[in-house]
């Protein structure tokens, strides 16, 4: 469905709250009240009309209709600009996958790389990255800020709520500048997309809740089981040039059980 009155008819560029008015006679359709004259209920949003519908005062078609008021229209143009920003990153990383990682052993080939939860948080845009051979939390430069002279290789901590976590600088060739914490590698333990994104949407959860923060005094055990882990994986990790944190600390608690529980879910279902 397309409407002509508007943005070319660009359905992403509304949202839910849209109240859109036939550029005809000028009638308008609210989301919060519906169309008594089709039995729509209140609530639906006008990009969720049937595709036969039509103005209930003059009949002409959905795509006569224009934005007249639109108070979401904020939250759809943040999120534009969020997935510009990490549609680059998802990019950057499906080169590597296709250049270099494609026939190394430690890839999942029942993954994806897909960028999960981005969101702005601070002077920072922060998510996770899932790919074939790992999952890490990933911090974006926002409007107005410029990581390009980043160093690859430089470590940083930075605090959440749930504890503080090692962060690794590096650069890509669409991305610029980023820092990221190594949550998952390698990902086997994954058998669809799907739990690996569950698992990414959870840590983003966790990773803001206060009551993780006592759990991560465990960090020499928990570095200790990560570097027998990564001992098993250094080669292929040396050629994906990604950040790998040989170090883990407090994200340990973040991951530990969320992939377990995610496949618990699906084997229930």
């Amino acid at each position: 469905m397309s409407f002509e009155g508007s943005y070319l008819g660009a359905n992403d560029r509304i949202s839910e709250q849209a109240i859109m008015e036939c550029k005809i006679c000028w009638t308008p359709y609210e989301p919060a009240e519906g169309d008594d004259t089709r039995q729509v209920e209140p609530g639906t949003p006008f990009s969720a009309l049937p595709e036969d519908w039509s103005c209930p005062n003059c009949s002409a078609p959905k795509e006569q209709f224009m934005v007249l008021e639109d108070p979401g229209a904020p939250d759809i143009l943040e999120a534009a600009r969020i997935r510009a920003a990490t549609d680059r990153l998802a990019a950057d990383f499906r080169e590597v996958y296709n250049a270099k990682m494609r026939d190394v052993p430690i890839v999942n080939k029942a993954l994806q790389v897909e960028a999960v939860a981005f969101r702005k948080h601070g002077d920072f845009l922060l998510g996770v990255l899932v790919s074939q051979w790992f999952m890490n939390l990933v911090l974006l430069p926002d409007a107005g800020q410029d990581w390009s002279n980043l160093r690859a290789g430089e470590k940083e901590v930075i605090s959440f709520p749930s504890g503080d976590y090692e962060f690794i600088h590096n650069t890509r060739e669409l991305t610029g500048g980023y820092k990221a914490c190594s949550l998952f590698s390698p990902m086997h333990e994954f058998t669809r997309q799907k739990d690996a994104t569950d698992v990414a949407r959870a840590v983003m959860v966790a990773l803001f809740q206060e009551e993780h923060r006592a759990e991560t005094d465990r960090s020499a055990e928990i570095r200790a089981a990560r570097e027998d882990e990564l001992a098993a994986v250094d080669a292929a990790a040396e050629a994906e040039e990604a950040p790998v944190d040989p170090a883990p600390s407090r994200r340990a608690v973040l991951t530990g059980g969320l992939s377990q529980d995610a496949t618990e879910v699906r084997d229930a279902g």
